[in-house]
């Protein structure tokens, strides 16, 4: 009896040992990432107008007769800044909302299916400026030279997360276990990271919205990437 007594007590002890040194060996670590590009797609067929480096990008749709949508292209070096063998717990992205002529409009995250570029394109305001080389257009993922295989951008019709912006503000989109999967898959491909399109209200006009870029002036305004993760030890 004692002799069996002896036995479970070693078998829990030993229970006990490998949980905590599992608990131990993993860090809860949270990183908060700049952005590396970001852009605005500028609705005219030509695509030869962009705004790659401006101060802001825009999402939604203009009051202009024609070529009134816009959409804003955004994305975060990930697996430069966390471990490759992490696994992501939680991700919210946030931007800063400088100027608005509607009320409270949707904007969806889409995780965007390929490359594209930011040249030194910069307009003050949403009209856009002349595409400079590299830059994502309407028509081009990279102007002149590579194009999107639809107008507009290529990227999933799955919505990552939805957030209502109305007046000039702060605004978080996430948690949610699409945004996870997206820089999950963004860390474990990084050559498959290519951001998020923002998509707003296109089927109306005056719904645009305009967001402090990383090239904003402001730096506290520029966009943020948060992301909690677990790390082992021997990651």
């Amino acid at each position: 009896m004692k002799r069996a007594l002896l036995v479970v007590v070693a078998v829990l002890l030993f229970l006990v040992t490998v949980v905590t040194a599992g608990t131990a060996d993993t860090l809860q670590k949270t990183e908060v990432l700049k952005a590396i590009k970001d852009n605005t797609l500028i609705e005219v067929p030509t695509g030869d107008l962009s705004n790659g480096a401006g101060s802001s990008f825009f999402v939604g749709r203009t009051n202009q007769p024609t070529g009134s949508i816009r959409r804003g292209f955004i994305a975060f070096d990930v697996a430069g800044k966390i471990p490759a063998c992490s696994i992501v717990k939680s991700v919210t992205l946030t931007l800063t909302m400088k100027r608005s002529v509607s009320g409270s409009q949707p904007i969806e995250l889409h995780r965007v299916l390929k490359d594209w570029g930011e040249g030194i394109s910069s307009s003050q305001g949403g009209k856009g400026v002349p595409a400079a080389k590299g830059d994502a257009t309407w028509i081009h993922s990279f102007y002149d030279t590579d194009f999107w295989t639809h107008p507009g951008g290529d990227f999933s019709s799955k919505v990552s997360a939805v957030q209502k912006v109305s007046d000039a503000g702060i605004y978080t989109w996430g948690s949610t276990p699409e945004m996870v999967a997206d820089v999950q898959a963004w860390l474990n491909s990084p050559k498959e990271n290519y951001g998020w399109l923002l998509l707003g209200n296109e089927t109306a006009p005056k719904t645009a919205k305009r967001f402090a870029s990383r090239h904003n002036a402001d730096v506290s305004d520029r966009p943020q990437l948060r992301v909690n993760f677990l790390q082992p030890n021997d990651c």
